[in-house]
């Protein structure tokens, strides 16, 4: 999921194309993706993400949506046929993603499955939360047709979703952390 516009980050670039140490967000998540289970990868984008469309040209088919909020593109997506449920979904906005942790969440996907973090973890972190209660949500999901399930996780490279400015310092020296820099 790529098509959003990104305003909270105050970036003259779109959201998906934003770099965090050296490289755009969404090539990264790209790669996570590339590196997991994942059969097929299809970025979905919408007229608020025109130069990410054009960056992944050629890298991996594009699915335009409305650009109307995640629920809305999602179910955009579904009804053009090209994807099908059960399906992951992630936001482009995990910088700190890899494919064993997509390979995780795959294995544990039982139907409709949330995946979330502790908000605390995401305090600790000093990334910012935007949701109330303990568990919050991460951006990436399973999307089925059974019932819905939620898939509780502490792992770090799920809770960095990078929203500020401050997010994508944190976001940077964790990467530098386990020695990825630009």
């Amino acid at each position: 999921m790529c098509g959003g516009r990104g305003t909270r980050l105050d970036s003259d670039v779109e959201k998906p194309l934003f770099e965090v140490a050296g490289r755009p967000m969404v090539d990264r998540v790209f790669e996570a993706l590339a590196e997991s289970a994942v059969d097929d990868v299809y970025a979905v984008v919408s007229p608020h993400a025109p130069d990410t469309r054009e960056h992944l040209d050629g890298v991996c088919p594009t699915i335009e949506t409305p650009g109307e909020g995640y629920v809305s593109d999602l179910l955009a997506a579904l009804d053009t046929g090209r994807v099908e449920t059960p399906v992951l979904t992630v936001a482009a906005d995990l910088p700190l993603l890899e494919g064993e942790v997509v390979d995780t969440v795959l294995d544990a996907a039982d139907g409709s499955t949330s995946v979330r973090v502790p908000a605390a973890l995401k305090r600790e972190l000093g990334v910012s939360c935007d949701e109330d209660g303990a568990w919050v949500p991460t951006g990436v999901n399973v999307v089925g047709d059974d019932e819905d399930t939620v898939f509780r996780s502490h792992d770090p490279r799920l809770a960095v979703n990078v929203n500020h400015r401050r997010d994508a310092a944190v976001a940077e020296r964790l990467l530098s952390a386990r020695g990825e820099s630009a």
